[in-house]
């Protein structure tokens, strides 16, 4: 497994998400304060593994980088190949998107009178160290895709459950809806705890 030159920048984010969580902010602070994490975060490009930024040439990635072990957030790399998109979908529970590499389209959907969804604003272009929120209270559900079609991209999502296991639901223009269950596309996590090899390079 390709270990990340500067594995210390996940972990400082992980401490500082728990210790935001931990005391109990509102929603939206919550939302603006762990934005502010996320982008510090993918501010740099030098700490994923490159084990989680593997495209595929069939779909898009989802690999799990971290779970919190009371199951109140996860972290998440996903890895477009080129043009590659999701279908139109939710997560039901808080969300914060930051780029890390390429860019990507993030684009809105509201439900109109009749059920049906339609496109709520013009599509989001997130570039290298920016941050986009979602939750049930200001929007939950959009459609993401790889800005480019000639390169990977890879994007930084943290929720407020393990994602992974969350069922949610993808949509037809109509309205109508797919539950599922995501899972990861990883089999084991990056290690980035095992301090002693930090040690020994010093």
């Amino acid at each position: 497994m390709t270990q990340a030159r500067h594995p210390e920048r996940l972990r400082a984010f992980i401490g500082a998400l728990a210790e935001l969580i931990d005391s109990n902010p509102r929603e939206g602070d919550l939302l603006h304060r762990g934005g502010k994490l996320l982008s510090q975060l993918v501010s740099h490009d030098d700490w994923l593994p490159e084990d989680f930024a593997r495209p595929d040439p069939e779909r898009y990635q989802q690999y799990l980088l971290h779970a919190d072990s009371r199951q109140r957030f996860s972290i998440v790399s996903f890895v477009w190949g080129p043009g590659q998109s999701t279908p139109i979908h939710d997560h039901r529970v808080w969300g914060l998107i930051g780029m890390l590499r390429g860019a990507e389209y993030s684009q809105g959907f509201q439900r109109h009178t009749d059920g049906s969804l339609i496109a709520e604003g013009s599509r989001v272009h997130l570039r290298p160290g920016q941050v986009e929120a979602v939750s049930p209270k200001i929007g939950d559900i959009h459609q993401v895709s790889n800005a480019f079609d000639d390169q990977v991209s890879i994007s930084i999502h943290v929720y407020g459950a393990n994602i992974g296991a969350v069922r949610r639901a993808v949509y037809q223009a109509d309205g109508s809806e797919k539950l599922f269950i995501s899972g990861y596309s990883n089999a084991f996590l990056p290690n980035i705890w095992d301090l002693s090899k930090e040690s020994q390079a010093l």
